[in-house]
């Protein structure tokens, strides 16, 4: 179970990088009630993170995260958020540390991203050491690290791949229906 200092210390010092994969209940549409955070407060949502399970996207590519625990929680009406959440609600993925390899890089496309990383190997080298710090102060034991979409994955493996169990799924921006998604989700897990 992750503890109250545990999460406020995760929250303080990554918390516009990172959330956890909890997210209030969809209300009229499948949208509605994604970048609700007040499910953030209190103590009750504790027992729903697992710092065992930890979801990696590539980077952020909405410009700021405003808001602490706010990536992967984004309500704006063009987002895809709201797959993950249809997805991931009641399997045992619900609850993972959610974040994304490359911090502070905004950038939409990908591709760019990619030959980013292939010109500036040195920027790479210092995401991924971030990142192993994130699962060092998580208190990762043996984690499963989910790659969202083939670049996250292609990143963790070169870096990580004889240290923690990788796993790779379709990205939730992808051009398919939340149904879809769900099902290629309960494929791969």
């Amino acid at each position: 179970m992750v503890t109250k200092d545990k999460f406020e210390f995760i929250k303080e010092k990554y918390g516009h990088w990172t959330s956890w994969a909890i997210w209030a209940n969809a209300g009229d549409t499948p949208k509605s009630n994604v970048g609700d955070l007040s499910i953030f407060s209190g103590d009750d949502f504790l027992t729903q993170l697992n710092s065992e399970v930890v979801l990696v996207g590539l980077n952020i590519s909405r410009g700021d995260i405003k808001f602490p625990l706010a990536n992967f929680h984004d309500a704006r009406s063009e987002a895809t958020d709201y797959k993950i959440r249809y997805a991931l609600k009641d399997t045992p993925l619900w609850g993972g540390y959610m974040t994304d390899i490359i911090k502070d890089f905004n950038e939409k496309e990908s591709g760019k991203m990619m030959s980013y990383l292939r010109s500036n190997k040195e920027f790479e080298k210092s995401n991924v050491k971030i990142f192993q710090e994130e699962l060092d102060d998580l208190g990762c034991i043996n984690p499963t690290i989910i790659a969202f979409g083939n670049d996250a994955h292609s990143i963790l493996l070169r870096n990580f791949k004889d240290q923690y169990k990788i796993l790779k799924v379709p990205h939730y921006a992808n051009y398919t229906s939340k149904e879809t998604y769900r099902q290629q989700i309960a494929e791969r897990i």
